[in-house]
């Protein structure tokens, strides 16, 4: 089970960061990601395999005028 901004989801570890906001229909230059209290460059998106207990909270930017 892997915590997403405070809701716990089952079947998500195993994969990216990136398929994660994929499957979300996020896109990764509009969000800061931060896992386990650390925030993520946009290369480790890629690279980061997320596991059983992590904690990820997507902040996403919003435009406006």
């Amino acid at each position: 089970m892997v915590t997403i901004n405070g809701e716990q989801i089952d079947n998500i570890a195993g994969g990216t960061v990136l398929s994660l906001l994929e499957e979300q229909n996020r896109h990764q230059e509009n969000v800061v990601v931060e896992l386990n209290g650390q925030i993520l460059s946009k290369a480790a998106l890629t690279e980061t395999v997320l596991v059983e207990n992590d904690k990820v909270e997507i902040i996403a930017f919003v435009g406006g005028g």
